[in-house]
């Protein structure tokens, strides 16, 4: 029994040594592979050690309830040529076309004195759960077989705490509702007695979304023919009309007065020093373009995605003709923005018709009859005397970016 546990005393000591070597045997893992082991584990990973900068900012995302696309430390393949390179952004057009606006009933808060052919009323919808109040008008007479055209109208920057309902642009939808047209003004949210917060027309897309939902909205109306749409938009409602134009197929034609329509890298280097008035963007506002930048980088650092959220870029899907009204003297919105819009459209191959008034200003006031009179003759010749057929919207490829003046 003695020379048996001497034997084993050996044996063991020899399994040990084997084993010790074994381990000592294996490769450590290594810095990288252990790094991409936490990347793979987290949604959110650190920013890798190195210093030398990437083709895309990679920010971290603002705290929004939204999912916003971020680049992962990670190496990745070079990021295409397309618009679509950050889908997930909600500014970004493939993001919004992706989204649901189906908008409510119309609910008739307040009926207000007539107007010479037509009733006139508060009525409110629905948008993201919000209440949203607007001024519709309905024509008297008797109905079109389809129904009633509609243009759906967008306001300008008014501070949404001077906001009223039965206030501005009453002249403006008078001049369509006496021709035969259901006209609606939306509130925007926050604005006036209107649900929500009013967060801007640039750094989100709020306003677009409650200019959408009161799209699907009107379109409910019996009096309404659903496929006989028009949009109108002045200044900032001009943005929300070109961005409604390229997210879905409802608008058979628009007409913008005085609006910012240019592509976001034109927004970042040509309306800097834009003075707050009728229309225009109060100083209080321009703080998108920090918490743009802040997230994304310039447009100069990160292209793409400036792309992705410009309505420019996709003109070659956009749902109808455009109408572009500009006077040469507007403080507000500089007039370079219509005459690049008016190129881009057609460079894209689409109908434009583009009125500049000289010495006139950003509401048109030196020539509002006939500017109003060449509108409301643009929405009978594409609205009203339109096809009453269900609308499509082109699938085509967007370019990379949109081309600025002078570039």
């Amino acid at each position: 029994m003695r020379f048996l546990g001497a034997l084993r005393f050996p044996a063991l000591l020899i399994g040990l040594a084997v084993a010790i070597a074994a381990c000592s045997s294996q490769p450590a893992p290594t810095p990288a592979l252990v790094a991409r082991a936490t990347v793979a584990s987290t949604d959110t990973p650190a920013p890798t050690s190195t210093t030398a900068p990437t083709a895309t900012p990679t920010a971290s995302p603002a705290p929004t309830t939204a999912p916003t696309h971020t680049a992962t430390p990670t190496a990745t393949a070079p990021p295409t040529s397309t618009p679509t390179a950050t889908p997930l952004n909600p500014l970004a057009i493939e993001f919004m076309r992706k989204q649901s606006f189906p908008g409510s009933d119309l609910v008739i808060e307040q009926t207000l004195p007539p107007g010479a052919n037509y009733s006139r009323s508060v009525a409110s919808y629905k948008s993201d759960g919000l209440k949203i109040n607007g001024l519709l008008t309905v024509p008297t007479g008797p109905k079109p077989p389809t129904g009633w055209p509609v243009v759906i109208f967008n306001h300008g920057y008014i501070p949404p705490d001077q906001y009223r309902t039965t206030e501005r642009y009453v002249a403006y939808q008078d001049a369509f509702a006496r021709n035969g047209y259901i006209t609606y003004k939306s509130d925007y949210r926050g604005h006036g007695s209107s649900e929500g917060r009013a967060a801007g027309g640039y750094g989100n897309v709020d306003y677009t979304a409650d200019v959408l939902n009161a799209l699907a909205s009107v379109k409910r109306l019996k009096d309404a023919d659903p496929n006989r749409i028009g949009m109108w938009g002045h200044s900032m409602g001009g943005s929300v009309t070109l961005r409604a134009m390229v997210t879905v197929p409802d608008v058979k034609a628009g007409v913008i007065w005085a609006g910012v329509v240019a592509s976001y890298p034109d927004l970042f280097d040509r309306w800097r020093r834009a003075p707050a008035g009728p229309g225009g963007m109060p100083a209080p506002a321009r703080g998108w373009r920090n918490d743009l930048t802040a997230q994304h980088g310039t447009p100069e650092e990160n292209p793409q995605f400036y792309a992705a959220i410009s309505p420019n870029s996709y003109l070659k899907e956009i749902s109808g003709p455009l109408q572009l009204h500009h006077g040469t003297a507007d403080t507000s919105v500089p007039v370079e923005f219509s005459d690049t819009l008016e190129k881009q459209m057609k460079d894209a191959g689409k109908t434009v018709e583009y009125f500049k008034y000289p010495g006139d200003d950003h509401n048109i006031a030196a020539n509002l009859s006939a500017a109003l009179q060449r509108s409301v003759a643009f929405f009978d010749r594409y609205v009203k005397n339109a096809s009453s057929a269900v609308p499509t919207l082109a699938a085509t490829p967007a370019p990379a970016a949109s081309p600025t003046p002078g570039k």
